[in-house]
């Protein structure tokens, strides 16, 4: 997949401070910056989202990679691989949310995370009372709207990315075990 959009120039400041964080600079950022004004809402969002701490951090990072492996955004799948791993979550649990399904390493509660992600992704979303309940029980109202809120940007930046062209940046490479691919057959692996 190539870039439907050019690359925009940075200011000096900001490509500093991605370089810092990152490595490399997003491509996310470098598309979104065509229009400063929401590249910065975009940059502020996402900075707020990642304070709160309601939820666990690992179920919403489980939660977003598997919006990513759902939706297809390869850039999700390897930023959120590579921050799983800066955020000391456990690596082999992440590499295998692409295809949780078949993996026996998530506990209960991991897989109705992911299977509530992937009900939210779904257009219409397939969120049932039972699945919603099962959660809110086990996680308390304000980590419930908190990782509901979490899945639905993880919907936004992947469904955005995705029709922008942005693919992976190669982040996830400096990991020391690849991210599992996602079963070829969805329908069959939503079933399972």
């Amino acid at each position: 997949m190539t870039l439907r959009i050019p690359k925009a120039e940075l200011p000096a400041e900001l490509r500093d401070n991605m370089l810092e964080q990152f490595g490399s600079v997003p491509e996310p950022v470098e598309v979104l910056w065509h229009h400063p004004e929401l590249a910065r809402a975009n940059q502020e969002f996402a900075a707020e989202l990642g304070s709160w701490d309601a939820a666990p951090a690992d179920l919403k990072s489980f939660a977003h990679m598997a919006v990513a492996a759902y939706v297809g955004c390869g850039w999700c799948l390897d930023i959120n691989y590579f921050q799983a791993l800066n955020q000391h979550l456990d690596p082999a649990k992440a590499s295998q949310v692409p295809r949780w399904r078949q993996s026996d390493v998530f506990t209960q509660l991991e897989r109705d995370v992911l299977a509530y992600a992937e009900a939210m992704t779904d257009t219409p979303t397939t969120v049932t009372d039972e699945l919603h309940a099962g959660l809110l029980d086990r996680l308390g109202p304000a980590a419930m709207v908190e990782l509901t809120v979490y899945i639905g940007f993880a919907n936004f930046a992947a469904r955005c990315n995705s029709a922008q062209g942005i693919a992976s940046q190669g982040y996830s490479d400096a990991c020391e075990i690849p991210l599992a691919a996602r079963p070829a057959d969805t329908a069959a692996a939503s079933t399972a």
